[in-house]
């Protein structure tokens, strides 16, 4: 594999260098003006605080935070379109949003200095990544409204790299011109990588002497074993990438090259909790929880994400905390016959079997009294013996998760492709 350099300290933020106390001292600062801001501008967070009797005053120490009330995707969608608002609306100079197919969208928005934030921290990502300036980044991250693509531009453009702005979808093309402008980076969802991929095979190029040495994936949960494929298949560094639109967007945590051990958080801007689902009370591994520092638009205190992980002692930024990969969400968490189970699991458990390409759904049904989940996915090109397949994924799904599935093997390119998130779970159940 062609592995790049990591960076040299000269080439780093000055804060990527500070201790883990001078952070903290910084972190406080940034929380209390943050707390006060909320307060003294957004008619939701001072109600929410009056009404615990709890005031921005409160916050002498980073523990006190646990005393603040969280905030929910709900009430983003309960404030529709602006009044999460922190800042009059002439001061927004970009707005984003959720794609609302579960309820009302929610709303973001950024200040222009809010964007050159987000830039900075999406400059910071892209080299911790393996990228470097003077580099082609093809983006094939979706534009609009969704942050992903913008983010990624701005971060790139940040970092002084040439951006090609492809976006997703029109798949061939990606490949057409991934030959022809001979990009290092590519930032994109890991099941459209997984899908660029087989576009490469399908038209007879070898995806191991393509250009690419760094793929950025984000967007989505994905697995070890995900990684492995890509890697193996692409002969490059896959570093994963993690934000959500209503704390930033990308940018908000980025996994470095020299070690791939998990997500360093950017703390500067971004304080980080894990809580448990249920209690809300704090624990050393659930639901992260994440408070901005910086923001003006749209401040956003003790926001719970619903992604599951934990949160580790920093490695190559020291100073940072690192968070697990996602192992998943608490709300694509299936309940199958008393058992927990979640789409990454059966990921994992997908790639590791002989014949078994790595795309895949989860069909639940409920045909009498209890739920049966089928696990389609496709076969590898080639593969004959399908039927010896499926006993070993129902098998070691058995064995791994402890629930008992069954397993459709279908042909190649018969699952829809996404361009964006891959929709994983579909929920026949009455």
């Amino acid at each position: 594999m062609r592995h790049g350099e990591p960076p040299a300290p000269q080439t780093l933020d000055p804060v990527e260098r500070v201790s883990r106390e001078e952070l903290a001292a910084l972190q406080l600062e940034r929380l209390q003006w943050t707390l006060h801001h909320a307060y003294q501008n957004v008619p939701f967070y001072r109600a929410k605080f009056d009404a615990i009797g709890i005031h921005p005053n409160d916050c002498k120490e980073l523990g006190d935070l646990a005393l603040f009330p969280f905030t929910t995707k709900q009430d983003l969608r309960d404030n529709y379109p602006f009044g999460m608002f922190a800042v009059p609306r002439e001061e927004v100079a970009r707005v984003h949003a959720s794609s609302g197919t579960t309820g009302k969208p929610t709303v973001v928005g950024y200040t222009r200095r809010d964007i050159e934030i987000w830039s900075d921290v999406m400059a910071r990502s892209i080299r911790a990544a393996g990228g470097r300036p003077g580099q082609i980044v093809h983006v094939a991250y979706g534009y609009g409204l969704f942050t992903g693509g913008l983010g990624a531009h701005y971060g790139a453009e940040r970092l002084g790299c040439t951006v090609v702005p492809v976006s997703g979808g029109m798949t061939p093309r990606q490949i057409q011109l991934i030959t022809d402008f001979r990009p290092e980076v590519i930032m994109v969802t890991p099941s459209y990588m997984l899908a660029l991929l087989d576009e490469f095979e399908a038209q007879g190029l070898d995806p191991r002497a393509s250009s690419l040495q760094v793929g950025v994936f984000g967007a989505e949960p994905w697995t070890e074993e995900m990684r492995r494929e890509i890697e193996e298949r692409f002969d490059l560094h896959a570093v994963d990438i993690y934000g959500l639109s209503e704390v930033m967007g990308p940018g908000v945590a980025q996994e470095c090259v020299e070690t791939k051990d998990g997500l360093h958080v950017w703390e500067d801007h971004f304080y980080p909790e894990t809580v448990d689902p249920f209690t809300g009370a704090q624990a050393e591994s659930g639901e992260l929880v994440f408070t901005s520092l910086t923001k003006e638009a749209l401040p956003i205190i003790r926001y719970r994400t619903r992604d599951l992980t934990r949160l580790l002692p920093g490695t190559a930024r020291p100073a940072f905390r690192r968070m697990e990969k996602v192992t998943g969400r608490t709300d694509d968490m299936i309940i199958l016959r008393g058992v927990n189970v979640f789409p990454t699991q059966i990921e994992e458990i997908v790639l590791r079997t002989p014949g078994l390409s790595p795309h895949f759904q989860l069909h639940l049904t409920r045909p009498e009294r209890l739920d049966v989940m089928t696990v389609r996915v496709e076969a590898r090109p080639g593969a004959v013996d399908r039927d010896t397949a499926a006993a070993a994924l129902a098998r070691a799904v058995k064995d791994t998760v402890g629930v008992s599935v069954e397993v459709e093997v279908v042909d190649p390119e018969t699952l829809e492709r996404s361009v964006g998130k891959l929709k994983r779970v579909i929920d026949r159940r009455e």
